[in-house]
């Protein structure tokens, strides 16, 4: 994984994932569950971080990004959110009773690391705790596409920047995930690399039940449908027990 990233790279990370249905669907499901302690795992700008926040609410958001982190603190409703430079190996015990980790970060922690972090969560959950997160079926080899896709162009504050991205497989679960930024004005060029690991519904089941979560719902969609073996998306519900 890249140390950091550009500024530049950061300030224009919500135009390519700006707030949507997926927010809409954690927000959502922290209003059913009455959350009053969230944890926002892997926050990044913290776009949905500070949407959480709520009078009576905890927000942490913690990203091991000092970039990403300090274009967070810089939000509006920033000053209302704890903010963590760290994993999940930081947290307290017993602390949160709502956590998600979302823009598929679950898998940018790999194998064994991923391992500890869920360990982590459920140290840092208080009983019956909800963790909730998304991750790509690997069934539907979305590295295939990614590859495939043409440069793209667009205009930004900073100029014309051209991205286009290359991968490699590594191995059964993980793939290299080369990020090409070139601005154009410059001819400056930022390559990102970063192992996204691909687990299928039936090892990160497994993984959780390790870890101490049991699995209440896969969805395959922000709707709420049901997971089927054929869908891109997977959508974990579970709760520490």
């Amino acid at each position: 994984m890249a140390a950091d990233y550009d500024p530049r790279i950061v300030a224009l990370y919500d135009r390519a994932n700006p707030d949507g249905p997926d927010h809409d669907y954690y927000r959502a499901l922290a209003n059913r569950k009455n959350a009053q302690r969230i944890l926002d795992l892997g926050c990044g700008t913290g776009i949905l971080t500070v949407s959480f926040v709520s009078p009576g609410r905890s927000v942490v958001g913690v990203d091991p990004s000092p970039s990403m982190l300090a274009y967070a603190r810089q939000r509006p409703g920033a000053d209302n959110v704890t903010w963590i430079h760290g994993k999940a190996t930081a947290l307290a015990e017993g602390e949160f009773d709502f956590m998600v980790m979302t823009g598929n970060v679950a898998q940018h922690i790999i194998d064994p690391q991923w391992e500890l972090s869920l360990n982590a969560l459920r140290k840092a959950a208080a009983e019956g705790a909800v963790l909730a997160f998304e991750s790509r079926n690997p069934s539907a080899r979305a590295w295939e596409k990614w590859a495939g896709e043409a440069p793209e162009s667009s205009q930004t504050p900073y100029g014309v920047l051209t991205e286009w991205c290359q991968t490699e497989v590594l191995d059964e679960h993980n793939v290299l995930l080369r990020s090409f930024n070139r601005f154009e004005a410059t001819g400056e060029l930022h390559v990102e690399e970063n192992v996204l690991a691909f687990r299928s519904e039936r090892q990160i089941r497994a993984q959780l039940a390790e870890a101490g979560f049991e699995v209440r719902a896969v969805y395959s969609d922000w709707k709420s449908t049901e997971f089927s073996a054929d869908k891109p998306l997977m959508v974990f519900e579970a709760v520490a027990v």
